[in-house]
């Protein structure tokens, strides 16, 4: 049995090790075992699972994690919380504690070869600053990574399942992809949290079905590799009012070129990159490869 933390043990740990939460660790701490609760139970994990937390501070969801019998590995970036965890863990679930691996690092420069195991799992409460990108190196290091689920800014979940043809559609839309479905899944109040944050916050589920390895796309686009498409994926938004002709100009080497690699591609050069989707992209560097560039 592992024992969920309160309010007031959220706020007896950070007065013991003198944490004062910062904006730019992104540091919003779970106080609410409810949630905690159903943060799990959608993520769907349980005994046998090797889970991926990043930025576990005080334990909220760790604990949660680990008392559904998974072996968890939590990444953290603050050497004090990292070093209190595992005695958190100890004091609420003894049984539990062998079944927690801490790694204290950076979640944006972690290499697989710092894991114990390899994960199948993210389920995480991540940094408001740094979501997109964590999720994306993660699962660009980890292939194990099938599946996940973390809490983001309401805005950012929005970015992240968004598909092709809004305003709120662009880079991580299509980058995640890549890798992917993503879902907003639930919202989260604020209140659950300790400092209160400024902004809403929501749940986002994730499936890995990895589009490079998607036979018919793969086909369709004479095999594209990541690197490639994440270059046009970047050039295409970065001016996102224009149309591709003129937005990836300065990635063909000219206006006139990309607009040949856009017919090439069977996509209108008018066409801006919100309506495009990560097929789309694809096609559009199989056609420049086919041309010789």
């Amino acid at each position: 049995m592992v024992e969920l933390l309160g309010p007031a043990e959220i706020r007896g740990l950070a007065a013991e090790l003198d944490v004062r939460p910062t904006k730019k660790l992104g540091q919003n701490f779970v106080h609410d075992p409810n949630t905690v609760r159903r943060i799990v139970e959608l993520a769907g994990v349980g005994a046998g699972d090797v889970v991926l937390e990043v930025g576990p501070g005080l334990g909220s969801l760790t604990l949660g994690l680990l008392g559904t019998g998974a072996e968890v590995i939590a990444v953290e970036i603050d050497p004090v919380l990292a070093e209190r965890l595992p005695v958190t863990v100890a004091e609420r679930g003894a049984e539990a504690a062998g079944r927690l691996t801490v790694v204290g690092a950076d979640a944006l420069r972690v290499r697989a070869a710092e894991l114990p195991a390899e994960p199948v799992a993210l389920v995480a409460n991540l940094p408001y600053n740094v979501a997109v990108p964590v999720v994306l190196h993660l699962l660009a290091e980890l292939p194990s990574l099938a599946r996940g689920l973390v809490m983001v800014q309401t805005e950012v979940a929005d970015r992240m399942a968004a598909g092709p043809g809004g305003r709120i559609y662009g880079v991580p839309s299509v980058k995640l992809a890549w890798y992917g479905r993503a879902r907003k899944v639930a919202a989260v109040p604020r209140s659950v949290f300790w400092p209160v944050p400024n902004v809403d916050s929501a749940l986002v589920s994730f499936e890995r079905t990895d589009f490079e390895s998607t036979v018919d796309e793969v086909n369709a686009s004479g095999g594209v590799d990541r690197e490639a498409l994440f270059a046009v994926v970047d050039a295409a938004f970065a001016q996102r009012r224009k149309t591709l002709r003129a937005a990836l100009a300065g990635w063909a080497g000219s206006a006139e070129r990309a607009g040949a690699l856009l017919t090439a591609a069977g996509i209108d050069p008018k066409t801006r990159g919100e309506q495009l989707g990560v097929g789309d992209f694809a096609r559009i560097v199989a056609a420049s490869r086919a041309s010789g560039a």
